[in-house]
């Protein structure tokens, strides 16, 4: 995850130290091979729908989506989970083992993080999941029960990695490069054997997780490539020998930054690193929009020959935050426009970013930790718990390894409000999403969110609120408008002669609620006012001589943005001006200003601005006196019948120099 507080872990080696050696420490599990294992038994699979469902949720079907399309879900906190006492049950309402669940829902994928070791030398946990080799192998043992592969993510470090932190595990601290890439090999080949031992169906292997900045405490791209050489050397080793068909997959994010993935992707060339599967997070809240996702998809594929998959995603279904400990995302002003905090935004977010994958070619989707809900409702409540079985996103017993995040901020778990069981364990309708990819789901038609409405209004006028708006039923090919009954109380409470923004509330017939923001202000009747748009046709220079001026992009020089109008000459006096005629006015007085700085000014130098109508000229005259010594000249009470003229002009010395930016003609009365 991008996020520092999401990451979880696992107990494992470090070079030449054998597993057994270390499990029986403390809270740690005993080694799978130190007892006999029962087997998994016979497998049980649910096959996919053979047509549209009805269901609690509207989904619209993707006719070409292949069966094996990866639906996958990272459970890796399940298990602590679990023995903080959370029950998880079916859609009748009874208890069931969650991975049953998962996959009588779609899920054919189950992604599971890996630590290395993520407890403190008194063996208590880190948090996060305490997700060890131990637990890993009971969770893969469980989906491998229900007929899902699994994924096994090595993070190569004692708790989370992600672009902010890759720390070593404490076992390799101090290591060369060289003794680190020994040590990664035999920790991914005996932890992997391990898995594969106990039954596991693991059909792809990640080498490190959202390694942008790097890996295992190495940042230089040659040596991150030797780490990820020799992890994927173990992987392709250990598939060999039990005759398995693993993919080995790299795991990057922040495919948003432009140029970056392909970047990283070229240097994984070059360096010849040995891998299937390009694997990338990508939430639609942080990591721009779908087609954006589906370019960089598109690229990797095309350019570099290589298979794609989404690590991670997720949407919320509420805004509520379940644990007392805060969201990473809080739902209440719709993360994505479109989408709300409900249970059928989020079965139609992760529907869209299906269609969109699937489009691209990518492999499939994990969703990221849906199973993680709260283990009590109140911070007091859940911290004892969290401490103790590694429930929430860190304990304070990872402070000395992780002492500026976990050590400062410890606590539970963000993601609550992002998960698809409700807090009590209890699925939510939109985990069906997976299986009714293909065929869609019906549902009756009904609004599922009403857009805020924005008005703008100058002040003075009259308020006229929409008799009907705009609204997201949970079809979304369906586009219409429902009328709404506005507060009388909120409308009253609008000051139109008063320049603010206001909240009037309203409801629909059905019961459903709206809000509009009524902002009141006087509106700035000059086009491209501060010359930001690249467009500036709509101003007429004129001038003496050679031309002074330039619009200019240079932050530093301008009032607010980055252009402004910039005057300079060395060669001789200047004399010029910036002119905008301005049509179609309601009759009224005006307002009128503009900023300008400058300096190297003689004392005989003018400059004004200025205003034109029927009636004549009115003028400010202002003086310059230093760069950013930003001056306002304002010209009260023009009378306005229809249109004006308005600008600056100055006559001044060769040598000086400056900006004008920012002109405002406000109707301040009838």
């Amino acid at each position: 995850m991008r996020k520092s507080w999401k990451n979880l872990a696992v107990i494992g080696l470090s070079a030449g130290l054998c597993l057994g050696a270390m499990w029986g420490c403390g809270t740690r599990q005993a080694a799978p091979d130190a007892v006999q294992m029962e087997p998994i038994g016979e497998i049980t699979t649910f096959p996919l729908p053979t047509a549209s469902e009805e269901s609690e949720i509207f989904l619209a079907p993707i006719p070409d989506i292949a069966d094996d399309f990866i639906r996958g879900m990272d459970a890796s906190a399940v298990l602590a989970e679990e023995k903080s006492g959370v029950k998880y049950y079916n859609f009748d309402g009874q208890e069931q083992d969650v991975f049953m669940t998962l996959a009588q829902s779609g899920v054919n994928y189950i992604r599971l993080r890996v630590w290395n070791d993520p407890y403190d030398e008194n063996g208590n946990g880190y948090g996060g999941g305490n997700n060890d080799v131990p637990t890993a192998i009971e969770l893969g043992r469980r989906a491998t029960k229900y007929g899902m592969k699994v994924c096994i993510d090595f993070h190569y470090s004692d708790f989370w990695a992600d672009p902010k932190k890759q720390f070593a595990p404490k076992a390799w601290e101090g290591m060369s490069v060289d003794e680190k890439g020994s040590a990664l090999y035999d920790f991914t080949k005996e932890s992997l054997s391990k898995i594969l031992d106990a039954g596991v169906d693991v059909g792809m292997v990640q080498i490190g997780n959202e390694i942008n900045t790097g890996m295992a405490g190495e940042k230089k791209a040659d040596d991150v490539a030797k780490l990820l050489q020799e992890g994927s050397r173990a992987v392709r080793e250990t598939a060999e020998t039990y005759g398995r068909e693993i993919q080995v997959t790299v795991h990057y994010t922040d495919i948003h930054h432009e140029g970056s993935i392909e970047g990283i992707a070229a240097g994984l060339e070059k360096a010849a690193v040995d891998y299937d599967i390009f694997a990338f997070s990508y939430y639609p809240f942080w990591h721009g929009d779908r087609e954006n996702m589906q370019a960089v998809a598109k690229m990797l594929q095309e350019k570099f020959g290589k298979q794609v998959v989404i690590a991670e995603t997720s949407y919320c279904y509420t805004s509520e935050d379940g644990d007392d400990s805060g969201n990473s995302i809080n739902g209440v002003d719709d993360p994505v426009p479109g989408y709300g905090a409900t249970v059928q935004s989020q079965a139609t977010m992760i529907r869209d970013i299906c269609e969109a994958a699937n489009e691209a070619g990518v492999l499939g989707v994990f969703y990221w930790e849906g199973t993680w809900i709260p283990v009590g409702k109140t911070k007091a409540e859940n911290s004892p718990i969290w401490e103790e079985f590694g429930s929430g996103w860190a304990s304070s017993y990872a402070k000395d390894y992780d002492p500026n995040d976990a050590g400062k901020y410890y606590g539970g778990c963000s993601w609550d409000n992002q998960a698809m069981f409700d807090f009590e364990g209890h699925p939510l309708a939109s985990l069906n999403v997976f299986k009714y990819l293909k065929y869609g789901a019906t549902a009756p038609l009904a609004v599922e969110q009403v857009p805020d409405v924005e008005i703008l209004l100058e002040t003075g006028g009259a308020l006229e609120m929409p008799e009907a708006v705009d609204v997201i039923y949970n079809d979304p090919s369906v586009k219409d408008q429902a009328a709404v009954t506005w507060d009388e109380a909120a409308l009253a409470a609008v000051d139109m002669d008063m320049p603010d923004t206001y909240e009037v509330t309203g409801n629909l017939e059905d019961g459903s609620a709206v809000t509009a923001h009524v902002k009141v202000e006087s509106l700035n009747y000059v086009l491209n006012p501060s010359f930001e748009e690249a467009d500036t046709s709509m101003w007429k220079v004129a001038y003496e001589g050679s031309n002074p001026t330039d619009f200019q992009k240079k932050a530093d020089d301008a009032h607010e943005g980055e252009i402004a109008f910039h005057f300079w000459s060395g060669d001789s006096d200047m004399d010029f001006s910036i002119e905008q005629e301005i049509t179609g006015l309601p009759a009224g007085t005006y307002k009128l200003s503009a900023f300008a700085q400058g300096g190297d000014v003689n004392d005989d130098c003018e400059m004004e601005l200025y205003a034109v109508t029927a009636d004549g000229e009115l003028t400010d005259s202002f003086a310059l006196s230093g760069w950013t010594d930003w001056k306002n000249p304002t010209i009260s009470e023009i009378k306005v019948t229809d249109s004006v003229a308005v600008g600056v002009r100055m006559k001044c010395n060769k040598g000086s120099w400056g900006t004008v930016d920012d002109f405002v003609l406000n109707r301040i009365s009838d």
